[in-house]
């Protein structure tokens, strides 16, 4: 009897381990299923093809898009545009599984296009197309020479300018060889009797002095003594004492006014230069860049503006992580570095 029920409980527990398995399967199988009809979004970058890889610059604007197949509909209204780095994203049609072949269409108006044959799923897809100009450029005319490109902008920052000077004298009224006899004040060494005089300035709203200087300038110099120092210490303020113990003394005060502000500061820069592009990066806070260069033997300054435009390249910027830009300029045709 004991042996019957170990059987059947045998038999429960298989039951169950089976039954736990099969829906575990059922799971696994559905989770597969589910990731193969996942709609796809593939990612990629699109360079200037070149056998050197500094000259391989991202292509910005180029139209990425899906090729349409026979009988279908959607397909050719999957479509995308790269950015400034030459990054693109393009999300697949649902019907489009992973391993399943596709062609991606590139175009751009200053490129060959180009039809890659690829297959759905997890990849990187690099990208090089060729220049129209390499190919097509059947111009007879000399290129003009840009030569001594540098690069010109301004950045806020605080700066000290001097906005003129201060000049003051004073006197200080005494009688010489009186015994002080206690009566303060008194010479340093308590003998004599002595006057303290003192004169002030100021600089005005948002000034302050620098460098402040006092000496004695006429009369017994030899027997007077700078009784404060705060003079010497910038501010819009100063004021200055002096102890004579002998006869009238005069005194000359001097410091420079100056003024701090905020104002632009011109900076200069040279780009890289690869081939027929060129690459600079700034601080996100530049202003007013622009490039000055040596174009068919003349020295002109190119603003590039909100647009960053360009007569003889074209110019596109990105900001990185940094938060600085980064700026690329590829020579349009007719044009060659010097």
């Amino acid at each position: 009897m004991v042996e019957d029920d170990w059987m059947m409980v045998a038999r429960k527990s298989s039951f169950w381990i089976l039954l736990a398995l099969a829906a575990g399967l059922i799971c696994v199988g559905l989770f597969f299923r589910r990731q193969h009809w996942k709609p796809v979004t593939i990612a990629g970058a699109i360079t200037v093809q070149d056998a050197d890889p500094r000259k391989q610059l991202p292509l910005a604007g180029v139209e990425v898009s899906l090729a349409k197949k026979a009988g279908e509909n959607n397909a050719g209204e999957t479509s995308a545009k790269s950015d400034s780095n030459g990054f693109f994203t393009l999300k697949l049609p649902k019907g489009l599984r992973r391993g399943q072949a596709m062609t991606l269409m590139f175009r751009h108006p200053d490129y060959h296009p180009l039809d890659l044959k690829e297959f759905a799923g997890d990849k990187l897809y690099v990208v090089h197309l060729v220049p129209l100009s390499r190919n097509a450029d059947t111009s007879t005319r000399p290129a003009v020479a840009v030569g001594n490109v540098r690069v010109r902008y301004s950045m806020q920052a605080m700066r000290t300018v001097d906005v003129g000077s201060a000049v003051k004298t004073f006197e200080v009224e005494n009688a010489g060889n009186v015994p002080c006899q206690g009566r303060s004040p008194c010479s340093p060494d308590g003998k004599w009797k002595a006057t303290i005089g003192s004169a002030s300035l100021d600089a005005g709203p948002g000034n302050e002095f620098q460098n402040a200087r006092v000496s004695c300038i006429a009369g017994p110099c030899p027997f007077t003594k700078i009784e404060s120092d705060d003079f010497s210490r910038n501010s819009q303020k100063i004021t200055v004492s002096a102890r004579d113990w002998s006869d009238p003394t005069t005194f000359l005060v001097e410091a420079e006014v100056v003024h701090t502000m905020q104002s632009p500061i011109e900076h200069q820069s040279y780009p890289v230069i690869f081939g027929g592009a060129l690459s600079f990066t700034l601080p996100t806070d530049a202003e007013g860049v622009s490039l000055e260069a040596d174009v068919a033997g003349e020295t002109i300054i190119f603003p590039l503006g909100p647009d960053l435009f360009l007569t003889w390249a074209s110019c596109n910027a990105k900001v990185n992580k940094d938060r600085n830009s980064v700026y690329r300029c590829e020579l349009k045709p007719g044009y060659r570095f010097q």
